[in-house]
């Protein structure tokens, strides 16, 4: 073998190592997605708008989106942990509901009660008073500090009334027992469509519900260019804190969208009810009534005999 050939196999073997060796290393620690359902199972986040503080290289700020229900923002101090986040995240097609951003190590870019899920693995890096301030009633902070993990939840007011009937609850008295509400001074969020689908016939927004914080409404999202193209009635669920979209299910039939002049019928408001963790509901004009796990949409149970129910008690 020639000098030239023993430096050129040694110039091959160097490069291999360098190019097989770099992922060995990158995949030291633990697995993304084994930590991210570690997090969702021992905090009970079951959807809306998730926060990984110090979130490194991207892999567990993308495993924490681990439905659509799921929103994620990642935040890190470091320019290149954010560039090799975002990179990681554009490979997978994950960017719009997993985003990075930087921040100033002091404030997080958050309002007030808005984040559900709040994830650090270096638990000294926000402060309790920041947790407490960006969570949400009934948000979770999980924190490792000291090596150990550990889930803290933020009580609810006492003083959040639930509004979960056309009016108010079953007694029909439209009076909230809120002491939090008052005049508004800004928009907490905003949810698309912008448009309703026409002013002069059935309003857009049938029913509405609230418990739990969510929030549950049946909607047309049909097309607003016309409103002589076909409907797309839904019941859709949000978060009441942040407007993060939980799920949406299609109602196959409801009133016809040509009922003049706004309001369309009055038992379309009362056929939507939700208590606690259930939502009630007629997922159709003639369906039965069905409860619904208000996490995630699914049915619990359906009430044989209650086809064409008017009203929800």
């Amino acid at each position: 073998m020639t000098p030239r050939s023993l430096w050129l196999g040694l110039v091959i073997l160097l490069a291999g190592a360098l190019f097989w060796g770099e992922p060995a290393r990158a995949q030291t620690g633990p697995d993304p997605t084994a930590l991210a359902r570690q997090v969702l199972d021992a905090t009970g986040v079951r959807g809306g708008l998730v926060v990984h503080v110090e979130c490194g290289d991207g892999r567990l700020t993308a495993a924490l989106r681990a439905g659509e229900a799921y929103t994620v923002h990642g935040l890190a101090q470091s320019r290149a942990d954010v560039q090799r986040a975002r990179a990681y995240l554009q490979g997978r097609g994950l960017c719009g509901p997993v985003a990075v951003d930087r921040w100033d190590g002091q404030r997080l870019p958050y309002a007030d009660s808005l984040v559900n899920l709040l994830v650090c693995a270096e638990g000294g890096a926000v402060t309790p008073a920041e947790v407490t301030r960006v969570l949400a009633p009934n948000g979770v902070a999980y924190l490792r500090r000291d090596g150990q993990w550990q889930a803290t939840t933020k009580p609810r007011p006492a003083d959040i009334d639930d509004w979960t009937h056309y009016l108010h609850d079953a007694t029909g008295n439209p009076v909230a027992q809120d002491a939090q509400v008052g005049p508004p001074r800004g928009l907490r969020w905003v949810a698309g469509p912008r448009w309703a689908r026409h002013h002069d016939h059935m309003a857009s927004m049938t029913s509405f519900a609230s418990a739990n914080g969510r929030l549950f409404y049946v909607f047309d999202e049909g097309p607003a260019a016309s409103i002589q193209l076909p409907s797309q009635w839904r019941l859709i669920a949000r978060d009441a804190f942040n407007g993060a979209l939980l799920w949406k299910r299609d109602l196959p039939s409801w009133n016809t969208h040509q009922w003049p002049l706004k309001s369309g019928p009055a038992h379309l408001l009362r056929r939507l009810v939700a208590v606690g963790d259930r939502v009630y509901a007629t997922l159709g004009l003639d369906a039965p009534v069905s409860a619904l796990d208000a996490a995630t949409g699914e049915p619990a149970l359906t009430y044989e005999g209650s086809e064409r129910t008017g009203e929800i008690l």
